[in-house]
């Protein structure tokens, strides 16, 4: 697995990791001057005002880049609500506190098709697989009560589920509500019938997964 690759400016140092990349290409989309696949090297971190590429990093789901500030100005501050957002026919964006195989996060899309060959993480595999499973999972029928400013840990179980711990708000892709919990099961096989939480569909589907 590559190392993730840091690219120093002026005011703000940019790190990207691969490994952890979906190609969702908002960096692209939104600021080309700054980062442009066809360029070598390329990053260029000087070529925005860093109050824009670090706007910009804020929405890159996936956690592959993040910023230092190198000029005083502070860096990210996580969301007060943890969320899983469940994306259409693809992985279960988190955006919080979170703390994942025992790193600090504060972003990351994490596998639910049980294709990829960097778990827990996404690596686009889904596509490939022909994945299908909706982002607007039908909501809870009752919530849990959750406070603010808490992390949550994230421990992906050998041959079976991902276990999300903590105050967690559960979304659609779109943002509606699925429910609140302060303890979740998620499936990280591609094959339960309740997704995105797990049903034990893991067990009959013979999915192997180390622990994370």
């Amino acid at each position: 697995m590559s190392k993730p690759k840091s690219y120093p400016g002026g005011a703000i140092e940019i790190t990207f990791d691969m490994a952890r990349c979906i190609h969702a290409r908002n960096c692209f989309l939104k600021l080309p001057e700054v980062f442009d696949p066809s360029r070598r090297p390329w990053v260029d971190p000087d070529a925005a005002p860093p109050e824009e590429i670090a706007a910009m990093i804020r929405t890159c789901p996936s956690g592959a880049l993040s910023y230092r500030r190198s000029d005083g100005a502070a860096g990210e501050v996580p969301p007060k609500l943890n969320r899983v957002a469940v994306l259409e026919n693809g992985p279960l964006a988190l955006h919080g506190t979170l703390t994942i195989s025992g790193e600090a996060r504060t972003r990351a899309t994490l596998c639910r098709c049980g294709q990829t060959k960097t778990p827990p993480y996404c690596d686009y595999s889904h596509a490939e697989a022909g994945f299908e499973a909706t982002g607007e999972p039908k909501p809870n029928a009752g919530d849990a009560e959750i406070d603010l400013g808490e992390g949550v840990r994230v421990t992906a179980f050998e041959n079976g589920p991902m276990q999300v711990e903590g105050p967690l708000e559960i979304t659609s892709g779109t943002g509606h509500r699925i429910g609140r919990s302060r303890k979740a099961f998620l499936c990280r096989c591609g094959q339960s019938k309740n997704k995105p939480y797990c049903d034990g569909s893991h067990k009959a589907a013979g999915f192997v997964a180390p622990e994370v």
